[in-house]
């Protein structure tokens, strides 16, 4: 060993007596190590579950911690003999580091956190049996990106440079990196496109490249990508080329829906149709029905009361139902039954949650099957087995393009490796992978090269999006992943900005503070957040201001573009691969980076382990960040920032508490909308027990809110409020008045 591995293994060892650092007094007392460099450091979450085992009794926080650094001033340890046991004083970190690494273990569900007597403040920590399972056989280190990723630089060869010398014209545009990927001819290759970096566009001119010099048959290329939005860019790219509409791309699911329209009678006894939104909401209605229980039964079941909190019954309603068929896609992608051994469950409210969706997930599999229906998980997996049963139907592809392959999970790569293209190319940026908890698996990207050996690996690090200061930024959120950093081809003042406030209403009043006294465009400002609850509670006060707005949430899958004067309010998943002048991260603190609660319950309840959730969360908040071009705010309450906004991160943003005066006509505004809005809502809730039907039937939440906030005097007013059409004007006109008005 070097020296300075020598002093990095040495510290690591030392730990904490009585205030100190004292360093292991042998060699032999440091622990060997397998391939040191890229576990040492990564195992040491091991002292953790391994101090919990020892400790006879439930530990806070920091106790804990006092015993990782061996710190005897702790009368409770003195007093408890904790100092004589084997892991006392194991780990030399800083107590912010392990309280980092203490919330990973808690976020993969290796320690458990119980209330003392119900009291929420006072919590307890234990070790959990996926904890137990850890120290006996470790795995959680191999989840890692910087455990599995070899990052490398682009090879340019001179051959290349001459390639590029001939083809100029068509060339001049891009840089080194993106020219190999444009004209790469590896029959496999593999992109690692950093944010802002142009992958689109290597995309389809690597595309119009094949087609225009290498004589490729545009008929034999299929460009494979995961959202309608980015099929329709690509499209639209290519067709402005002119001869390139013969070129397939598709998403996964709209490839699959192509092959079984023209074999549906190979594949079933019946013509058979893709659900729609409708068909969802019929089917988990019957399927409630079934077991005598209505939507808003099944949500105060399915539900806690926090999770309830802040959100309507209309986004409850569909966060249920879109997890129901999450979870039936789930197990059907793993080829599993859903059984109850088949989520970890703690206490009846949870077991009552489990048991109610796999009800309403079987009922719904037995009413396609029935009706001839099916869903995006049926198409992919109905796709595969007609392949697999008549091989002489896969159609021929000379070059498969995959966009986002971050993002594929293993059924979509047992179809590309059924298409056994002899070339293949894709592109995508393991940074950028944040759909784990649903079945993505990053191993494939991290693994492309142990699968194809002699492949190209092409890394595009040059952001054309951001200014130089937001790149040095997210290059140092995510350090920890060692990747490439990207570098910044644009300038531009340093307009960063880490803002706490008092309360999280303080907070958004700020946020449509600025967003009012900005001139930027509308459509060029984002306000993102990590929960659907915080979407929610701020579009109230932006709607009672009149900013028009355009909301992206988790749970509306269509999608969504923002018309020109419309700021878009979102959620990080829901805009990823978008970008904007301007972009507000609301609620960077502890609560919700990483997000401690989850608005998906059986979902935090599935047994999934093949990615590490607080890397997936860091990720997240590097996509958030990572769309804004020239203005960042990243705003906060509570006590402090979250962790993922690291000490070096605090040496480049000013961090500055703000107050702000009181508005008291736009308080006064808001709270008589509320109240109306309350009224509204009552009103509503006594009709819908009367008919007995959901009340989002009756009368959805925004055109509640719309009627609260134009206050309608007269009858023809009312058709002035967006979704009350005639019908429900002649219905329930006269009593809407009389609640606005009463």
């Amino acid at each position: 060993m070097s020296e300075t591995k020598d002093k990095n293994k040495i510290l690591r060892l030392a730990r904490f007596e009585d205030g100190k650092l004292v360093l292991p007094a042998k060699e032999k007392d440091i622990r060997p190590e397998k391939n040191e460099d890229a576990v040492g450091k990564d195992l040491d979450y091991l002292f953790v579950l391994k101090a919990l085992n020892e400790i006879p009794f439930g530990v806070g926080k920091k106790l804990l911690i006092d015993f990782l650094q061996g710190d005897r001033k702790n009368k409770s340890i003195v007093r408890n003999k904790l100092h004589l046991r084997k892991n006392f004083g194991s780990l030399a970190y800083e107590k912010d580091e392990l309280t980092s690494m203490i919330s990973n273990l808690i976020l993969n569900d290796m320690i458990k956190v119980n209330s003392v007597n119900k009291n929420k403040r006072w919590k307890m920590m234990e070790l959990s049996i996926k904890g137990k399972k850890e120290i006996e056989n470790p795995s959680l280190y191999k989840r890692k990106l910087s455990f599995n990723f070899r990052d490398t630089e682009t090879e340019i060869t001179e051959e290349d440079k001459k390639l590029f010398e001939n083809y100029s014209d068509f060339l001049s545009k891009f840089n080194d990196e993106q020219k190999k990927a444009i004209t790469g001819i590896k029959t496999h290759a593999l992109c690692i496109a950093g944010a802002g970096s142009g992958k689109t566009t290597v995309l389809t001119k690597r595309i119009e490249f094949m087609v225009k010099y290498r004589s490729v048959d545009p008929g034999k290329i299929l460009a494979i990508t995961f959202t309608r939005k980015a099929r329709q860019e690509m499209m639209a790219r290519l067709s402005e080329v002119g001869h390139l509409n013969q070129v397939m791309v598709e998403t996964f699911n709209s490839f699959c829906e192509k092959i079984l329209r023209q074999y549906n009678h190979l594949v079933y006894d019946k013509p058979v149709r893709v659900i729609s939104y409708k068909d969802k909401i019929v089917m988990i209605n019957k399927a409630l029905s079934k077991i005598n229980m209505d939507m808003n039964k099944a949500v105060a079941v399915y539900f806690s009361e926090a999770q309830r909190k802040g959100k309507t019954d209309e986004q409850l309603a569909n966060i249920f139902r879109n997890d129901c068929f999450f979870i039936k896609d789930y197990f059907k992608f793993k080829n599993k039954k859903i059984l109850e051994s088949s989520f970890e469950t703690s206490g009846i409210k949870h077991e009552k949650s489990v048991k109610l969706v796999i009800g309403v997930c079987n009922y719904i599999e037995a009413y396609m099957r029935r009706y001839g229906l099916r869903d995006f998980a049926d198409q992919l997996l109905d796709t595969l087995r007609l392949f697999e049963k008549h091989e002489e139907l896969i159609p021929r592809f000379d070059h498969v393009l995959i966009d986002e392959y971050q993002d594929v999970n293993s059924t979509q790569i047992k179809l590309v490796d059924l298409l056994s293209s002899e070339n293949l190319f894709c592109v995508g940026d393991p940074r950028q992978s944040i759909y784990g908890w649903r079945g993505s698996d990053i191993r494939y990207i991290l693994n492309f090269e142990e699968k194809y050996p002699n492949c190209d690996i092409i890394t595009l690090t040059k952001n054309y999006r951001s200014t130089s200061h937001i790149v040095d930024l997210i290059n140092i959120s995510i350090k920890n992943m060692q990747l490439a950093d990207l570098q910044s081809s644009l300038g531009g003042e340093k307009d960063i900005n880490l803002l706490k406030f008092k309360s999280e209403d303080e907070e958004f009043r700020f946020v449509i503070q600025k967003i009012v006294e900005s001139d930027i465009p509308r459509d060029e400002i984002f306000v993102l957040a990590r929960t659907n609850r915080q979407l929610s509670e701020l579009s109230q006060p932006m709607k009672a201001r009149g900013i028009k707005h355009v909301v992206r949430s988790d749970e509306i899958r269509k999608s969504v573009i923002a018309r020109k004067n419309e700021v878009t309010l979102a959620t990080i998943h829901a805009i990823k691969g978008m970008e904007a002048e301007m972009v507000f991260v609301v609620g960077c603190n502890g609560i919700n980076f990483p997000c401690k609660g989850s608005e998906h319950p059986v979902i935090e309840m599935v047994k999934v382990d093949e990615y590490d959730k607080e890397e997936e969360e860091r990720r997240l908040f590097y996509v958030a960040m990572s769309r804004a071009k020239n203005s960042l705010y990243l705003t906060y309450s509570g006590n402090k920032s979250t962790y993922f906004i690291s000490k070096n991160m605090k040496k480049m943003i000013e961090e500055k508490e703000i107050t702000l005066q009181q508005e008291d006509n736009v308080e006064t505004s808001m709270d008589l909308s509320k109240d109306v809005t309350t009224r509204l809502k009552e009103w509503r809730r006594h009709l819908s027990k009367e008919q007995d039907v959901p009340a989002y039937i009756i009368m959805p939440d925004r055109t509640l809110i719309d009627i609260a906030q134009k206050m309608p005097l007269k009858s023809n007013e009312l058709e002035e409020i967006h979704g009350l059409g005639p019908a429900r004007i002649m219905k329930y006109g006269e009593e809407i008045l009389k609640v606005v008005n009463g």
